[in-house]
């Protein structure tokens, strides 16, 4: 007789949640870029550009916000983790959601505060996603 033991692995991440954290970091770097293209250049496209950026990385960063907080529910009470993850990633979706109101005005009232807050947000989207992806910011309970 043989017996299949199903194994849940908390520390990693689904694949589906893994492709929406992985999708969001180059569109929130590709914000940044197009903000530092508009300082240099000051053509107007590139600030609707990363407006259209800023919302599409706001839709994978929440899908992404959203498995990170049932993951938290499903597997952080009950084993004693404390995940740094799902806070940086709320952190991040609420100064993207921010960026993206600031970039919703005039191009030139855009700045330079859009550019500032895409600095700040391509920072946070990349430590949550190192965070996440490598599960350096988790610690399981029990033995060691």
């Amino acid at each position: 007789m043989t017996t299949t033991v199903a194994r849940t692995w908390p520390g990693t991440l689904h694949p589906i949640h893994t492709l929406l954290l992985a999708g969001s970091v180059p569109l929130f770097l590709g914000a940044l870029l197009s903000d530092i293209a508009y300082a240099i250049s000051y053509e107007i496209q590139w600030t609707n550009f990363a407006a259209w950026l800023i919302t599409g990385a706001l839709v994978f960063s929440g899908l992404a916000l959203l498995c990170a907080a049932i993951g938290w529910f499903r597997f952080g009470r009950h084993q004693g983790r404390t995940c740094l993850y799902p806070l940086l990633l709320l952190v991040t979706w609420v100064l993207g959601f921010i960026n993206a109101l600031v970039h919703a005005k005039d191009a030139w009232a855009a700045m330079p505060a859009g550019l500032i807050l895409s600095i700040i947000v391509a920072v946070l989207i990349s430590a949550a996603a190192w965070i996440g992806l490598t599960g350096c910011g988790c610690r399981a309970g029990g033995a060691k």
